[in-house]
C-alpha cells in the first residue's frame, strides 16, 4: 500500500460559475465528503513505485451531473479517495450513461461488474469497454449505460465495482462506485374513445392507406426509371446538407445506433451489381459485403485496364500541366489546363494524376483501376474521373475537375498552423457541414452499391466556398505513405481506418465504410490529425477488439463524439446507417446555429 495523504484534494474548483439552487444540497454534502476524505490516511492500489493509476469524473462530466466546474478524483496518483467512494451520487432522472476517465503509466488490470438492488426496473448496465482488461496507458474514457425498465417507479440503488490488480504486487483493491437513479413507470394511456375520435382515427386510417397506394405506385416507377431514382437520390441528399434548420426529434436514436440495417444487394468495387461467383459474400446485417483478394488489383493487366477507360480518353495535345499540387516516389497531382476540343478559346482547370518514369507498369495499371472507383456516378459530392490520355509512348494521366484548395487533409493541417494565431480560422460549425457533405456523398454511394474501402480525409477535396467531394484513392499510397501500413503480406492498406472484420477478415462493406467514416469526422474535429499515432499497425486488430477507442478530442462536444463512437461498434449490425449519419449530423449543426 501506498503511505502518506494525497497532494491535491480530489476536486479542482473554479469559482466562476454557481450550481442552481436544486444542487446546492447534493453538491456541499459531495463537496464536503471529498474535502474530509483529503485529511484521512489514503490507501493506493499498489506499492511505493508502482505504476500511477488516476479514475475520476472530468469536469464536464460533473457539470452535466451536479452543476458544478470540478473534477472529481476517486483515484489519484495511486492515492484512493474514500470519502468520493462513500458518497452515494444522484444521477438526474433525464441522464442515461455516466461517463468515467482513467489512465495509468504501467501496466494495471481491471474487472468491472454491477449490482442493481431492483432489477424488475434498471436493466442490468452495459459498457463500451470489456469487463476486463488492462487499463489503458494514454488517458481514455468509458461509458457506463444506464437505461430504466419503464415497469415500475421506483429508486435504485446502484453499485459498480471496479476491482483493481497490479502484476507486480499482486494484490487487488476493490473499488465500490455508488449510484441513485429515479425509474417511472410507463403506462399506456387509456382513453375512451368519443365520436370525435372515432371519426379521427378512421381518418387517419384513411389517410394512411392513400399514403400506402402512393408509396406503391412510387416503387414501381422506382423499378422502372434508373435515372429517375438518380435525379430523386440527389436531390433528397440536397435536402438534408442544405436544410440546416430543420427540427426533429430522432437525434437520440441515431447516437445510439440501434436501428436495425435493411439489407442491400452485393456490389463490387466499381459499383456494379455482384453475380454469385467467387469473391462476394453477404454477412448477417443485411450490408453487402465484398471479399478482396489480396491480388485482385494484381490481376489486371495494363492493356485490360486502359481497354476500361478507352471510351473517355483523350488526346494529350489537349491538356497543359501548370504546377505541382502534390508528389510521392512515384506520382505526381498537377493543376492542369483542358482545352475545349470544338472551342479551342474555351479552357477548364483540372487535376491531373500522373506518374514518373520510374513508376513500373503494376503501378501505373493500379492508378487507372483505382480511378474507375467513381466512374459513370453523379452526384455534387464526388468527384469522379473525367478524362484519360493513355497515348502510346506517353505516361497516362487522369483528369478530375478542379477543387482550387485541393487535397482536405492538407486544408485541414493549414488550418491548424493558422489556427495558433487566429482561432476563428475555421469553426466548429464549418467541420460539422463538411462531415454532413460527406456522408451524404456516401449516403449516395451506399444506395449505388458501391463500396468506398478508403474513405478518408485525404480522399476528399475542397473549393473555396467550403465544398467536399469524395475522391477515389489512386495514388494515395504514394502521395500518404504514413497512412498506409504492410502487415507482413505485401499489400499496403489504410490500417487506421478500417474495421475489425476488415482487418481481420478483409470483410469490405457499407458498414465497414460507416468506420471509415467516423475516424474521418475525427480526422476533421482534429484538423487533420492522424489517428491511432502511438498504436502499432500490427497490434490494431488486437487493441480494437478489446474495445479500446481513439479518445474524444479536445473541444469536441460529447454529442459529436457519440455519433464518432457509434460508428466504431465492433458488431457491423450496431453501426448506423449513412442516412442516419445525415440526419443526426444536420440536427446537430442546426443546434450549432442557433447559439451562434
Amino acid at each position: 500500500m501506498l503511505p502518506g495523504a494525497p497532494d491535491p484534494p480530489g476536486w479542482r474548483r473554479r469559482w466562476g460559475r454557481q450550481p442552481g439552487p436544486g444542487l446546492w444540497c447534493p453538491s456541499l454534502l459531495l463537496l464536503l465528503a471529498v474535502l474530509l476524505g483529503c485529511i484521512e490516511a489514503q490507501t493506493g492500489p499498489g506499492s511505493g513505485g508502482e505504476p500511477e493509476l488516476n479514475v475520476y469524473m472530468s469536469e464536464e462530466e460533473v457539470r452535466r451531473l451536479i452543476g458544478l466546474d470540478a473534477e472529481l478524483y476517486y483515484i489519484r496518483n495511486d492515492i484512493i479517495n474514500h470519502r468520493a467512494l462513500s458518497f452515494n451520487l444522484i444521477i438526474p432522472t433525464e441522464t442515461s450513461s455516466l461517463h468515467f476517465s482513467w489512465h495509468s503509466k504501467s501496466k494495471v488490470e481491471y474487472k468491472l461488474g454491477f449490482h442493481v438492488d431492483n432489477p424488475l426496473a434498471m436493466d442490468m448496465p452495459q459498457t463500451n469497454i470489456s469487463l476486463q482488461g488492462d487499463v489503458p496507458r494514454s488517458l481514455s474514457v468509458f461509458r457506463v449505460d444506464l437505461f430504466c425498465s419503464g415497469k415500475m417507479e421506483t429508486e435504485i440503488m446502484l453499485v459498480m465495482q471496479l476491482n483493481i490488480t497490479i502484476s507486480s504486487a499482486k494484490n487487488i483493491t476493490v473499488l465500490n462506485f455508488k449510484r441513485r437513479k429515479m425509474c417511472y413507470r410507463i403506462d399506456p394511456v387509456n382513453v375512451a374513445p368519443t365520436t370525435s375520435t372515432r371519426v379521427f382515427y378512421i381518418s387517419v386510417g384513411v389517410c394512411c392507406a392513400v399514403i400506402f397506394l402512393v408509396a406503391i405506385i412510387l416503387a414501381v416507377l422506382h423499378l422502372h426509371s434508373m435515372k429517375r431514382v438518380e435525379l430523386d437520390d440527389s436531390m433528397s441528399d440536397s435536402g438534408s446538407s442544405q436544410g440546416l434548420s430543420q427540427p426533429s426529434t430522432q437525434t437520440t436514436q441515431y447516437l445510439r445506433a440501434d436501428t436495425p440495417n435493411n439489407a442491400t444487394p452485393v456490389t463490387n468495387a466499381t459499383g456494379e451489381q455482384g453475380t454469385s461467383g467467387a469473391g462476394t459474400a453477404r454477412n448477417l446485417n443485411g450490408y453487402p459485403t465484398l471479399r478482396i483478394e489480396k491480388n485482385d488489383l494484381k490481376s489486371v493487366t495494363l492493356q485490360e485496364a486502359k481497354a476500361k477507360v478507352k471510351d473517355i480518353a483523350i488526346s494529350r495535345e489537349r491538356v497543359t500541366l501548370k504546377d505541382v499540387l502534390q508528389e510521392g516516389t512515384f506520382g505526381r497531382i498537377f493543376h492542369g489546363i483542358l482545352v475545349d476540343e470544338k472551342d479551342p478559346s474555351k479552357e477548364k482547370p483540372m487535376f491531373v494524376k500522373t506518374v514518373k518514369d520510374q513508376a513500373s507498369e503494376a503501378q501505373i495499371t493500379m492508378m487507372l483501376t483505382e480511378s474507375c472507383k467513381l466512374r459513370g456516378l453523379h452526384h455534387r459530392n464526388l468527384l469522379p474521373i473525367g478524362h484519360v490520355c493513355i497515348e502510346d509512348g506517353e505516361k497516362p494521366m487522369v483528369l478530375l475537375p478542379f477543387m482550387n484548395w485541393g487535397n482536405l487533409k492538407l486544408f485541414l493541417r493549414q488550418c491548424k498552423l493558422v489556427e495558433a494565431n487566429n482561432p476563428q480560422a475555421i469553426s466548429q460549425q464549418d467541420l460539422v457541414h463538411m462531415a454532413i457533405q460527406i456522408a451524404c456523398g456516401m449516403s449516395y454511394l451506399a444506395r449505388r452499391e458501391v463500396i468506398h474501402k478508403d474513405l478518408a480525409a485525404r480522399n476528399c477535396v475542397i473549393d473555396e466556398s467550403l465544398q467536399v467531394k469524395i475522391t477515389d484513392n489512386a495514388l494515395s499510397r504514394d502521395l500518404f505513405p504514413m497512412d498506409y501500413h504492410c502487415l507482413g503480406d505485401n499489400e499496403n492498406r489504410p490500417v487506421r481506418w478500417m474495421s475489425l472484420e476488415s482487418l481481420v477478415n478483409k470483410e469490405f462493406s457499407s458498414a465497414g465504410d460507416v468506420w471509415a467514416f467516423g475516424v474521418t469526422l475525427w480526422e476533421l474535429m482534429t484538423l487533420g490529425q492522424t489517428p491511432y499515432v502511438d498504436i502499432d499497425p500490427f497490434e490494431m486488430a488486437a487493441y480494437l477488439k478489446d474495445g479500446y477507442r481513439i479518445a474524444q478530442p479536445i473541444n469536441c462536444p460529447d454529442e459529436l463524439f457519440a455519433v464518432m463512437a457509434c460508428c466504431w461498434a465492433l458488431d457491423p449490425e450496431e453501426r448506423p446507417k449513412f442516412q442516419q449519419l445525415v440526419q443526426c449530423l444536420t440536427e446537430f449543426h442546426s443546434a450549432l446555429g442557433a447559439y451562434v
